[in-house]
């Protein structure tokens, strides 16, 4: 650790690929960031100014190390576990932006349910308990399928679909041992189109919302995103849905900054909000959001955490039409990255705005059963839905990961 931190820094808590965008703003913007995650190969460290490695959730581990930091400002990308020390850290450092305490209830599954209930929008069967057994019992008594998850986790860890109560014990237990309360939810699947929507709040209104089509593949028994694209909708369905996540929002207490939801348009016309991250969309949709829209939400988060205008920075500069990919290992063990082949060529295509990599040759990389085990991303834009798709579908094909399967490495 460094004896002496740069002050007027820029804390930055995790250091997952999903934060390198702010640590890059924040390095074009001139601000030092020090950023802080448990991991000493995270990602994000080789572009932040001083690393801090310590778990992004233990807040008083964090102030101890950081001495006598005064820090301009804190902000928190795609991370859930981060989200209680940003709003602690906030308090303690009294910071122009503040995270709000009530919305850490969005991280929590069960309390989730309860807010959407609260404000009149129509649920599905679910039940929860930090008791195996109590959660087995309960669950059998529900609609099958079911979807068995940590009630505080995301990014698909631990989540298994469910068709029969024969499944439920061995389901519960992978949700638990991702579960940092030990608590576990099953919810009624609930079948129809799903959804992603971003949103990005103002002085209590959604400044920017941006509906998107989720592609899901099946892996170990879940699910993991991908593909995303700007969802195509009547104008009244849009408005509805719209309306509704801003009403969350404020029922959540976030009147300025970002969140986003998963939702899924029934096959009765109704949508079902599914759960909710207070905090910017993870996989890339920062990128997404840039290429459908010119918004820049990294910028408006940094401007916000400073106590900045960030308004400017949602405003649309154009209307296209944008898909993202997310790259996987195709393997279902893991392996070694020995090569990427045909990347440079997708990047020139007409229409890729952006090709990231996250891996590279000699890297560990795992089954891609989870978001955080993607190792790269392809971002499209065109004039319409078929033009974005097409470009995208051209560079995947292009892209390919050579990877040796562990066992042959030994």
């Amino acid at each position: 650790m460094p004896e002496n931190w740069p002050q007027g820094a820029l804390i930055v808590l995790g250091a997952s690929e999903e934060q390198i965008p702010l640590c890059r703003e924040a390095r074009r913007r001139e601000i030092p960031t020090i950023a802080v995650d448990m991991r000493p190969d995270a990602p994000a460290f080789q572009f932040a100014d001083a690393t801090l490695t310590i778990s992004t959730r233990d807040t008083d581990a964090i102030t101890d190390a950081l001495g006598d930091v005064r820090p301009a400002g804190i902000v928190c990308g795609a991370s859930d576990a981060a989200l209680a020390t940003w709003h602690a850290l906030t308090l303690r450092y009294g910071t122009a932006y503040v995270y709000p305490e009530s919305a850490l209830a969005a991280g929590d599954k069960a309390a989730f349910h309860e807010i959407t209930a609260s404000c009149g929008i129509s649920g599905y069967g679910w039940t929860v308990s930090d008791n195996s057994d109590e959660v087995v019992t309960k669950a059998a008594q529900l609609c099958f399928p079911l979807m068995v998850k940590p009630v505080d986790g995301s990014g698909s860890k631990g989540v298994t679909h469910v068709t029969h109560p024969d499944g439920l014990p061995a389901a519960v237990a992978r949700a638990r041992s991702y579960s940092a309360s030990q608590t576990v939810i099953a919810e009624e699947f609930v079948p129809g189109r799903p959804l992603a929507i971003e949103v990005f709040m103002q002085n209590g209104r959604a400044v920017l919302a941006c509906i998107k089509d989720k592609e899901f593949v099946g892996v170990s028994g879940g699910f993991v995103v991908k593909r995303l694209r700007t969802a195509q909708l009547p104008t009244a369905t849009r408005d509805r849905i719209e309306a509704t996540v801003e009403h969350l929002c404020r029922a959540l207490g976030i009147t300025d900054g970002p969140a986003n939801f998963d939702a899924v348009l029934g096959t009765d016309g109704h949508e079902r909000i599914i759960e909710a991250n207070a905090r910017l969309g993870g996989d890339g949709v920062p990128r997404l959001l840039t290429a459908a829209y010119g918004v820049n939400v990294v910028r408006a988060l940094i401007a916000l955490a400073l106590g900045e205008p960030f308004g400017e920075h949602l405003a649309p500069t154009r209307a296209a039409h944008a898909a993202l990919e997310l790259i996987g290992s195709p393997l279902s063990v893991e392996g070694e990255l020995i090569v990427w082949e045909g990347v440079a060529e997708a990047r020139t295509l007409p229409g890729i705005t952006d090709v990231e990599l996250y891996a590279g040759p000699g890297d560990l990389v795992r089954p891609h059963d989870q978001s955080g085990h993607k190792i790269g991303l392809v971002v499209a834009a065109g004039a319409s839905a078929a033009d974005a798709s097409s470009a995208l579908d051209a560079a995947c094909a292009l892209i390919r990961p050579v990877i040796r399967p562990a066992e042959e490495t030994k």
